[in-house]
């Protein structure tokens, strides 16, 4: 640590301490440490016009403050969100361990302030002169990262955003995609990387839309897929939204998907490694965002994804996947339906289709349609939940021969195509699609459409998501009413 580098920017002066009206404010630190740092910034044509801060703590995070409202005032937004620990510890000629803490603090008390530049409506940076510029979705995994060294490889000028959409004491920060732990670990990636990182925090629109809409959903006797509602209602749009005010041209995310132009517009069509296919969590973006979207892990299966990453030299390039949802992550689905939405233990019947009762069960939302385990019913030969019923509370269970159907009914349909190029429907993710018929509908929104299967289906749950296909393609989706 250089003392006079301490010293002079313990000294400086000429910064303001008050926050500005109308500015972006972020702190860090707070009574845990006892060292509190506070950025404003003044935010004019794409540039850091003026910055304040105030500084509370030792005097290594005094002055790690200091250095870093000089380094970012004057700068452009794009070059100020590279600024990282790193950057200002090298202005204060180097820090020992516990100055390290300091100078993070004052690192992640920017990128709070960038973050709430990032969720306003401003403009933060203009379209560059030469080339193009593409936000990258990167949420610390592997698929993003190897989809930020792909576009920066083809000669774009790359800028990552993160998504804090969850934060919750009782969800396990290491296993969701989108926590304050995910956005530390993804913006430590795109810094090394030398990309400038922005947080986009959605997370009130997160908790009513789509937390919300999955809780409600659960008491209403139906199993709702929150994914797709997210992707296509909520976050890929409003990355969208950023991408076009720091003057990028599109965003790419880390999906395994295809983009198809069938003449009429864009499509999703599936990617090339069916076992990582996410065209169905996907079936909900409209044709206008799709035609901003790059996907470049398309063509890739996820051993090459890994092979890239490694080659790079990437910490995450065995990173594992979380097979939860990231509001359910180290939780669980009961434990959360009750703490969130009040919907405990709830005795009911287990009836057959005649009526009888069966047994007993603890709520009719901790069964869904298909289910096998758990029935808690004797019966000479295996038993599935066929239905649940939430104004009874009751859960009815048969043979597997009785969840069989070959027609669907589907509610809040959207058709990019006429229904007549509908051929395939896939009915849950992973499912094998299934063929099917739907004549004589226009494309558009419809209420309600009754899907014609050229095969039985099993276990079709109310409230999953119905995937729309004509081939690989997809051209609308709906939900299984």
């Amino acid at each position: 640590m250089d003392p006079e580098a301490i010293e002079h920017y313990l000294a400086d002066g000429h910064l303001r301490a008050e926050p500005f009206d109308g500015g972006f404010d972020g702190a860090a630190g707070g009574a845990a440490c006892g060292d509190l740092v506070r950025f404003s910034l003044k935010i004019e044509r794409g540039t850091v016009a003026a910055i304040s801060f105030a500084a509370e703590g030792c005097a290594v995070a005094r002055a790690a403050a200091a250095a870093t409202a000089e380094l970012a005032e004057g700068a452009a937004v794009l070059e100020a969100a590279v600024i990282d620990p790193d950057r200002v510890a090298a202005e204060l000629g180097g820090v020992g361990p516990q100055g390290r803490h300091a100078v993070e603090l004052a690192a992640d008390a920017l990128a709070r302030a960038l973050a709430g530049a990032a969720g306003s409506t401003l403009e933060l940076a203009s379209r560059p002169a030469r080339g193009k510029r593409v936000l990258v979705a990167l949420s610390g995994g592997v698929d993003s990262a190897v989809a930020a060294l792909r576009e920066r490889e083809r000669g774009a000028e790359v800028v990552a955003v993160t998504l804090k959409l969850w934060s919750d004491q009782r969800t396990d920060s290491s296993k969701s995609c989108c926590s304050p732990l995910a956005v530390l670990g993804a913006r430590g990636l795109a810094h090394s990387l030398g990309i400038p990182h922005f947080t986009l925090d959605l997370e009130d629109a997160f908790r009513a839309q789509v937390v919300g809409g999955f809780v409600e959903g659960y008491r209403a006797g139906r199993t709702p897929n929150p994914c797709v509602v997210c992707n296509g209602d909520l976050r890929i749009d409003a990355m969208l939204a950023l991408s076009r005010r720091l003057g990028c041209s599109a965003l790419a995310t880390g999906h395994y998907a295809r983009l198809a132009d069938d003449g009429e517009g864009p499509l999703l069509s599936a990617a090339a490694d069916p076992a990582k296919d996410q065209t169905y969590m996907l079936s909900g973006l409209r044709p206008a965002s799709l035609a901003r979207l790059r996907f470049p892990l398309a063509e890739l299966t996820k051993s090459e994804v890994r092979e890239i990453a490694a080659g790079a030299g990437l910490a995450v390039a065995e990173k594992s996947e979380s097979q939860d949802l990231c509001f359910l992550a180290g939780e669980g689905k009961r434990a959360f339906l009750a703490r969130k939405g009040g919907i405990g233990e709830r005795p009911g019947a287990v009836v057959d289709r005649q009526g009888r009762t069966l047994g007993e069960h603890s709520g009719h939302h901790q069964f869904t349609v298909g289910q096998r385990r758990g029935i808690g019913v004797a019966a000479a030969e295996p038993l599935y939940v066929l239905a649940t019923d939430a104004g009874d509370n009751t859960v009815t269970v048969g043979p597997r021969k009785q969840l069989a159907t070959s027609r669907v009914r589907v509610r809040s349909a959207t058709l990019h195509r006429p229904g007549r190029r509908v051929d395939r429907v896939r009915l849950r993710y992973h499912a094998k699609p299934l063929a099917c018929v739907l004549a004589g509908v226009p494309a558009g929104e419809h209420r309600e459409l009754e899907l014609e299967l050229r095969e039985p289906a099993l276990g079709v749950a109310p409230g999953q998501t119905a995937c729309l296909m004509s081939g690989e393609v997809v051209v609308g989706r709906a939900t299984i009413a």
